[in-house]
């Protein structure tokens, strides 16, 4: 039986990273970002994750319907401002800080707490939101791409 799914352009994930970070640093605090959106925001309903099943019957779970894009930044103050303004239109997000890199998540949090907005250094946000609002204020950001991945054999 096919699913009546909604207009895959109509909504969308977006990270922006700051490309001044260490690639696997990134990609750690991508992974973090991405958890914390989908994990605890209380629209999970409506980022649409499917359950893909294979011919065989085996299940993969949990893959967004909507596109995820990842954009860069020059640097922390693009991501602050980005923040700002998901907060102002309330659009669901999850960022990630220097602070957050530091000892055990309490060692973090305590870290963060200490810390002023201000002086936060961001590794990058993730947004889920309507696709054209998203574009308002992260259009004119490029594409991520990182070089080629070398494969060690």
């Amino acid at each position: 039986m096919r699913e009546t799914l909604p207009d895959e352009n109509s909504k969308k994930f977006i990270a922006v990273l700051n490309k001044k970070i260490e690639f696997g640093q990134l990609m750690n605090a991508l992974g973090h970002m991405t958890a914390g959106i989908a994990g605890g925001s209380l629209k999970t309903h409506d980022m649409c994750f499917l359950q893909y099943q294979d011919k065989d019957g085996g299940t993969h779970p949990n893959i967004s319907h909507f596109p995820f894009i990842v954009l860069k930044v020059d640097n922390s103050n693009k991501i602050r401002s980005v923040r700002k303004e998901a907060m102002v239109r309330n659009i669901p997000f999850s960022d990630f800080t220097s602070t957050m890199t530091l000892g055990t998540s309490q060692d973090q949090m305590d870290a963060t707490r200490n810390t002023a907005e201000e002086e936060l250094e961001y590794y990058g946000i993730v947004l889920f939101g309507a696709t054209e609002e998203l574009k308002e204020f992260t259009g004119k950001f490029s594409l991520f791409r990182e070089g080629k991945i070398n494969n060690a054999s």
